[in-house]
């Protein structure tokens, strides 16, 4: 049987389009909720890239849907129980999305990306190189690359719109954009998730290094966890196996298309550049490899 063609972009004739964002589409089914398809875009150094990763957009579904039942003791996530079978009467429209989408309340999203890190890799480790912090975080003296920190920290960015850059900003930044107590409940949640995830992974044989998660609002200013969660695209994975402190580790991430970006001569401004076939067929094992070790599928 011959694997699914890769899905750029989706096309439901009776559902209205909201939004393209980098990696997901977004359909109004009525008042109170959402379809959210997950293509097989990917988005790197926040530009949408020409090629898809086949299968990617149905790994980051599964993955994140496995983190959203694991973790609602800790936080309720925004699926609904609506089937696709009754959002999407017609077959063959269905089975451009089944496996990539999930149905969702309609919440009001908050303005800020919430990143933990729990490991100096990335641009924590060029802001540490530079001032010896991590987002204005004070860090001991002598930490070297990738090494684990000491506890993970809370680094929140603001939200860009595509194409556009997020911008890190310290904590107490939140404040106003939150309120006080909406902050630290973001900033708390954020680290129990990651705590408790990166826990569980490592048992699996994947570090999560950093993650990000999105958070929102329902009318009644209840937190819900929201987008996705804890996947290949949103977190920084590494196999436990082969970690080493001091060098960039290998990873099951899309950290791997980055490093070969890194190679090109591209100012990371829209267009990107085109992958070539063998990045791509590589890509897309680790991804299937990510969920495999995680999910046990």
């Amino acid at each position: 049987m011959n694997a699914p063609a890769a899905l750029f972009e989706s096309t439901l004739s009776h559902l209205t389009l909201r939004a393209r964002g980098k990696v997901r589409d977004i359909y109004d089914i009525d008042d109170d909720h959402l379809l959210i398809v997950t293509t097989d875009r990917l988005s790197a150094f926040d530009v949408v890239l020409p090629n898809p990763i086949p299968g990617k957009g149905r790994v980051l579904t599964s993955v994140s849907n496995f983190w959203f039942e694991k973790m609602q003791d800790i936080i309720p996530n925004h699926l609904a129980d609506l089937s696709l079978e009754e959002v999407i009467p017609d077959a063959a429209e269905r089975m451009q999305v089944e496996g990539r989408s999930i149905i969702v309340k309609k919440l009001n999203p908050l303005p800020v990306e919430a990143i933990v890190r729990g490991y100096l890799i990335g641009s924590g480790w060029k802001d540490y190189q530079a001032t010896g912090s991590v987002c204005g975080i004070q860090l001991a003296a002598g930490l070297q690359q990738a090494q684990q920190l000491p506890k993970a920290i809370y680094t929140p960015s603001t939200k860009a719109a595509v194409g556009d850059h997020d911008e890190n900003i310290p904590f107490a930044d939140t404040i106003p954009l939150l309120g006080e107590e909406l902050a630290k409940q973001v900033r708390d949640v954020s680290l129990k998730l990651y705590t408790s995830a990166a826990a569980f992974a490592k048992q699996r044989g994947i570090i999560i290094a950093d993650t990000k998660f999105e958070f929102g609002l329902d009318n009644d200013g209840k937190l819900y966890l929201i987008d996705e969660a804890l996947t290949p695209d949103s977190s920084r994975f590494w196999p436990a196996e082969s970690y080493q402190v001091g060098i960039s580790p290998p990873s099951f991430d899309k950290q791997f298309i980055r490093d070969y970006l890194e190679s090109l001569d591209w100012d990371k401004t829209a267009p990107g550049p085109s992958i070539p076939d063998d990045v791509i067929a590589v890509s897309s094992q680790k991804y299937h490899e990510a969920e495999l070790k995680l999910t046990g599928k």
